[in-house]
């Protein structure tokens, strides 16, 4: 959005910077909007991702080329007015969440006033949009699948586009719980619609949102169009680190994950392992990604179709794999869409064991243990 600046009445004035922060007021100061996000690339502050308010573009861009030390300092300081505006604005009724990108972290590094009252410093007061959007999204085992057709043939791409709209349908004619069919029914619209808005920049690449069935479905039918001659090269599966089981980070995607695992890197290394032993082409476990190095470790994959039958079976034990293991973790840290799929996959898949938690039925028993 640039820069914008807000008037909240006489005693407030606050401009902000590379902020999805978005809202209005009508005349008497009055808030109109109900939800306000941060999309701002705060997981690198000091060198680009994020500019003070106090000065224009290319003289802060001259700062941080000669001075970055107080390029540093002017950050810090616009980040808490940042954060005053936004808390402003929170307690006139607005609800806000952190995407992800460490805004909150920063804010807080900063100084600002982001923690949650009576908790310790890893509790934010607002949430980030996995905690509140996309955890019981991922949790049903939902996240960003893609593929690339290395023919570089517009064509392939529009066959693995027939065949992935062709597989949720058949899926939802199979039957599917209500939350899933209606994952399905968008990613149908989305997959129809891709080919005519020329989202292809480069490799012709397709994502959308699948959950295990899906992928799995997706990959064995695509293998099959390979073999038929239907797609003329080998495809390349893949996901985003930001999925269902790629990434720990205490600061978003685990962010006040409830059996208090979000400082381990237990879900991206057994990913990336598991992966391995399950038969992928490549894998990758590295550091940083969209929170920031340090703060978050990534597991990711690369499988090759070729058509072959090893194909098809890699395909079905390495995606299973892939996301089981997030949803299992979910399950574990009590999320009721993970606890029911994972319990759905086990009847579905009897080689799959899972260990499932239990709830606590009395809760005076947690406060005993926390008094001793």
């Amino acid at each position: 959005l640039g820069m914008a600046e807000v008037h909240l009445n006489e005693e407030l004035e606050c401009e902000m910077t590379a902020s999805r922060l978005v809202y209005e007021l009508d005349t008497t100061g009055e808030l109109l909007v109900d939800l306000g996000s941060d999309q701002t690339s705060c997981h690198n502050p000091f060198s680009g991702g994020y500019y003070p308010v106090q000065l224009g573009f290319e003289e802060a861009k001259q700062l941080l080329s000669t001075n970055p030390g107080k390029f540093r300092t002017l950050v810090q300081e616009s980040l808490k007015r940042h954060v005053a505006a936004i808390n402003r604005l929170a307690d006139k009724g607005m609800f806000f969440w952190d995407y992800g990108n460490a805004f909150l972290l920063e804010a807080q590094r900063a100084g600002a006033d982001v923690q949650k009252r009576g908790a310790n410093k890893t509790e934010f007061r607002y949430p980030s949009y996995v905690q509140h959007i996309m955890g019981d999204i991922f949790s049903l085992g939902f996240g960003p699948f893609r593929w690339v057709c290395t023919s570089g043939d517009p064509q392939d791409l529009a066959t693995t586009d027939s065949i992935a709209m062709s597989v949720l349908e058949e899926s939802i004619r199979q039957g599917v719980s209500t939350s899933v069919k209606q994952q399905y029914h968008d990613n149908i619209r989305w997959i129809r619609e891709a080919g005519r808005h020329s989202l292809v920049v480069g490799s012709q690449a397709r994502i959308l949102y699948s959950d295990q069935r899906g992928r799995v479905s997706i990959a064995v039918a695509i293998n099959r169009a390979i073999s038929e001659g239907r797609i003329k090269a080998p495809v390349v599966l893949s996901r985003d680190h930001h999925d269902v089981s790629g990434t720990d980070s205490p600061y978003r995607e685990t962010s006040n994950i409830y059996d208090g695992s979000a400082f381990c890197a237990d879900m991206a290394v057994q990913n990336f392992v598991g992966d391995a032993f399950r038969g992928a082409t490549w894998v990758a476990l590295h550091n940083g990604g969209g929170v920031g190095w340090g703060e978050v470790i990534n597991g990711g994959f690369g499988l090759v179709l070729d058509g072959s039958k090893e194909a098809e079976e890699r395909a079905k034990m390495m995606l299973s794999w892939d996301v089981s293991n997030g949803v299992a973790r979910r399950c574990w840290s009590g999320n009721d869409y993970a606890y029911e799929m994972i319990c759905q996959t086990m009847k579905e898949n009897a080689a799959l064991k899972v260990t499932l938690p239990h709830k606590v039925v009395d809760e005076n028993i947690l406060e005993q243990a926390l008094k001793h």
